[in-house]
């Protein structure tokens, strides 16, 4: 297994208010690898939604650095998201620019990642996991 696949979701209900992170992983013929979630306290729709990549990165550092370097695509229901990790769009939010510096620390310890842009239908897992988070917390 040299790649795998990373569906993440981040929502805030109030936006700020409760927010939560949720990835799901898999590998290369589709088998469920890992899932996690997060409650993030309050915080922001967008700032939910970078988290979601970090916390999914510091799972694969965790489980599968014997990996390494892996070819990771991460999906993602949020274009703006998807653009910024890629470097298309600039970031202006210092609290995103902070989560944004680990996220491409990590990124150059694990290997080669992609930022895909997928429609939230599509994206049903990770959006379960999140509103399972905000619905317990």
């Amino acid at each position: 297994m040299n790649k795998i696949f990373i569906n993440t979701d981040g929502g805030a209900r109030g936006n700020p208010g409760p927010a939560a992170s949720a990835f799901v992983i898999k590998d290369d013929e589709g088998n469920v690898l890992f899932t996690g979630q997060k409650c993030l306290g309050v915080g922001t729709n967008n700032e939910a939604e970078y988290m979601a990549v970090k916390i999914a990165f510091e799972e694969v550092k965790s489980k599968l650095s014997d990996k390494f370097p892996l070819e990771i695509e991460v999906k993602a229901d949020s274009l703006l998201i998807v653009n910024q990790l890629s470097g298309i769009f600039k970031i202006k939010n210092p609290r995103l620019k902070v989560i944004l510096d680990e996220i491409k620390i990590l990124e150059a310890e694990i290997g080669k990642i992609r930022y895909i842009y997928i429609p939230r239908a599509q994206n049903f897992e990770a959006d379960a996991l999140v509103n399972s988070a905000l619905d317990n917390n």
